[in-house]
């Protein structure tokens, strides 16, 4: 397969914006056109965010960032079946596939066709009011829910396929995928869980209550989240990058979404390898 268009995400920093720049010049040596986009700091408000998406005809994206500018690259692909493949240029993170020194090396690979994709879940979060969709959007890591600074505990009425399971009162709590298992929820005190294995995981922030532990459910079933009545100062965001002022009147959906990522992996690369370093378990470096 000839590859006639890929697309670059750059993040605002000046080492990695000159090795976007190498890149490009490289790569339209080869007479293949660049698209390039520049990755915008998170939006507050969820519906001022930047809604363009990736021209359907790239052969793939290319991020050259941290965990950030890889989840707003995934935003920018939206739905579409774009292979994606991380550079890292930032601090620790689990999205990069590859690092800056190795770019050039895995861009040949990956032009020779000489990669695999794997594929990671995303998540489809509708959020409503009045029972009016106001809010969808597709997440990669996860969705937190976190009460504000001066807030008190927020009380979190949970239901599980329409079954009630708790009310977290808690500093707010976190739906999160596979991938997503090593971002936030790592540092709530959430299990990590391998990609391929098929579930969301549930953590709650700081919980009152002790015996409120993280759960793991099937990729199968349906969460549904709404607030006890008089919360305020209650924020939802979408992969740390929109968010979302919500109260008692607002009901939250999560389910699998429909369409997953595609993550390039290059030969060579282990996920446990990587997890280890990232974690600097038996003396991993990052």
């Amino acid at each position: 397969m000839t590859v006639k268009k890929v697309g670059i995400v750059i993040k605002e920093d000046v080492e990695a914006e000159r090795k976007a720049d190498e890149l490009k010049h490289w790569l339209r040596s080869k007479n293949i056109d660049v698209v390039i986009k520049e990755n915008l700091p998170p939006r507050r408000r969820i519906l001022d965010r930047d809604k363009s998406f990736a021209p359907p005809d790239l052969f793939c994206v290319f991020v050259l960032g941290g965990d950030g500018t890889f989840l707003s690259a995934v935003r920018w692909i939206g739905d579409q079946n774009i292979p994606i493949l991380g550079v890292k240029f930032g601090e620790v993170g689990f999205l990069a596939e590859t690092v800056e020194d190795n770019l050039f090396s895995a861009a040949e690979s990956v032009l020779n066709n000489q990669f695999l994709t794997e594929s990671r879940m995303r998540l489809l979060v509708k959020v409503t009011r009045k029972e009016k969709e106001i809010v969808c959007e597709t997440v990669l890591n996860d969705i937190v829910i976190n009460k504000g600074v001066l807030a008190r505990l927020a009380h979190i009425e949970t239901y599980i396929d329409d079954h009630y399971l708790t009310t977290f009162s808690a500093d707010g709590l976190i739906v999160a995928t596979p991938t997503g298992s090593t971002a936030y929820s790592l540092a709530a005190g959430g299990p990590v869980i391998h990609p391929a294995v098929p579930g969301i995981l549930i953590t709650p922030i700081c919980p009152f209550t002790l015996t409120n532990r993280p759960l793991i459910i099937p990729d199968s079933a349906s969460i549904k989240i709404k607030l006890e009545k008089k919360s305020s100062d209650i924020m939802l965001t979408f992969d740390g990058q929109a968010g979302l002022e919500i109260n008692e009147k607002h009901t939250i959906i999560i389910r699998k979404g429909p369409y997953p990522i595609n993550m390039i992996t290059l030969p060579g690369q282990d996920y446990f390898d990587v997890l280890k370093a990232k974690l600097r378990w038996s003396g991993g470096r990052v």
